[in-house]
């Protein structure tokens, strides 16, 4: 591409980085919607079934960190089509699977494509736009993508399921995959990294990648084996000292895989921690009103999934149209806390579900309310990523992504188990199955709340006041740097 900062040809960028975040974060919640037909079809145990999102998870989660510091070294656009390649070729596989064993193995493979196309994206977007007003715009558009693709995929699940075959909800990603591939040489830049030459830090790659897969391991296995079982404990307790080596090596490496300058910035550590707690309330909460939907209500999977489209439509109105016109007016810290403040309004009314709600009196209202979300993620975004440099863009993205899918397995894995616990006190105590599982939901929805509040104070204190990055402060002229958001 020979003229990246032709406006037209920075949006029709940003098309294909959306295009293929919405591949990815499409086949999160798309694939939920058709287990059921998944498990009858290819003959899963139900043990297993839950291995067709956690390989995916485990692999994702695992690879984000080094994807993106990848998309640093080698240079992020060949890191982007590489992870789409084999993104689309993985979810073809998928398709055409013919047991459970390939299902997991191809799932493994689509989160592998998935963590490396996923770990630039924001990286090049914060370089593509160094207009502080375009920026907001173009973030605003990318949490759109990721933030309502999530409700659509289950919609679109749904309907690809019960009109066509559950092989449809993998094939679809092929031809947005090629599109994708065919468009990103013309359209992005060919940034070639700082280079391989000064070498990649292995030992640090081996010590997160392997610390945050068998984490992650642990968490989604914590919902069947419980959180104080001894095989939970012992992996939780090897993947923290694999971790903690992690940081050691980080601090003494010539070239460490997450130089740790990068946290010294309020706007990159807080934005991280705010969205790991708000991110595990979100998805809990997906999981929990879907279901309730369902197993208490009597919905089907696609009315469920059209049950949840209002929210979809309200995140994209706010991220798309008002997003960075308040973010230029208020500042993010402020939409942020406006955000956060109506997620926990919203998740408030909740915890008063009855066992025989009604959709347009307890159900909708909430459901709106999750709008805040499109308030909330752009000013995130841009707060996470506003103390990343130039070099550092890749790895910043990688770390922002890593933190968004620990706190997805960890809300829905503690969150899940919660009410769980508490539907089968209350089944053991006498209540009905509905009254149990509605009981568990208002569970899981308290706790929702209080991780959002908990997320609103960090947001409060850590995200107090404006700033640069802390050690060597960039320049006015930093192309990476909004001094308006960071913090």
């Amino acid at each position: 591409m020979s003229d990246i900062a032709a406006p037209r040809s920075r949006w029709l960028a940003l098309a294909v980085l959306c295009a293929g975040m919405l591949m990815i974060i499409l086949d999160g919640s798309i694939v939920t919607v058709a287990l059921p037909a998944i498990q009858a079809d290819l003959g899963f145990t139900p043990s297993a079934l839950s291995w067709t999102i956690n390989a995916y998870t485990i692999a994702f989660g695992g690879l984000l960190l080094l994807g993106g510091r990848l998309g640093d070294l080698a240079g992020r656009r060949r890191v982007f089509v590489a992870g789409l390649a084999v993104f689309t070729i993985a979810s073809a596989l998928c398709g055409i699977a013919t047991g459970p064993g390939m299902l997991i193995a191809a799932r493994f493979l689509q989160g592998v494509g998935g963590a490396l196309a996923s770990a630039v994206s924001l990286g090049m977007i914060v370089t593509l736009f160094t207009d502080p007003a375009e920026r907001a715009r173009a973030i605003g558009a990318f949490a759109f993508t990721g933030a309502a693709g999530a409700s659509i995929g289950q919609v679109l699940g749904g309907i690809l399921t019960d009109a066509l075959s559950w092989n449809w909800n993998f094939f679809i990603n092929v031809p947005i995959g090629v599109a994708a591939i065919v468009l990103a040489p013309r359209l992005l830049n060919d940034d070639r990294g700082s280079g391989l030459r000064g070498g990649i830090d292995v030992l640090g790659a081996v010590l997160a990648t392997s610390g945050v897969m068998l984490g992650v391991y642990s968490i989604v296995g914590a919902e069947r084996g419980g959180w104080t079982s001894g095989r939970t404990l012992a992996l939780g307790a090897v993947s923290l000292l694999l971790l903690a080596g992690f940081v050691v090596r980080q601090a003494t490496a010539a070239e460490p895989l997450l130089p740790l300058r990068v946290l010294r910035s309020r706007s990159v550590a807080g934005a991280n921690l705010v969205q790991l707690l708000a991110v595990g309330a979100m998805f809990g909460f997906q999981v929990h009103i879907a279901l309730y939907m369902q197993q208490v209500l009597g919905y089907g999977a696609t009315a469920s999934g059209l049950a949840l489209l209002p929210a979809a439509v309200v995140i994209g109105g706010l991220s798309l149209g008002l997003s960075a016109r308040l973010n230029g007016r208020f500042g993010e810290r402020n939409v942020l806390l406006a955000g956060l403040a109506l997620l926990v309004i919203g998740r408030l009314l909740l915890i008063r579900t009855p066992v025989d709600g009604a959709y347009a009196t307890d159900l909708l209202p909430p459901i709106l309310l999750v709008g805040g979300f499109g308030l909330a993620l752009p000013a995130l975004t841009t707060l996470g990523m506003s103390g990343a440099r130039p070099g550092d863009a890749g790895v910043v993205s990688g770390l922002f992504n890593t933190t968004q899918q620990i706190g997805v397995a960890l809300g829905v894995a503690v969150l899940s188990t919660l009410a769980a616990s508490r539907a089968d006190a209350l089944a053991d105590g006498g209540a009905s199955e509905a009254a149990a599982l509605t009981g568990g939901f208002r569970l899981g929805y308290e706790v929702g709340a209080g991780l959002l509040v908990a997320a609103f104070l960090v947001a409060l204190v850590v995200l107090r006041r404006p700033g640069v990055q802390a050690g060597e402060p960039a320049p006015k002229t930093e192309p990476t740097a909004t001094p308006a958001t960071t913090v």
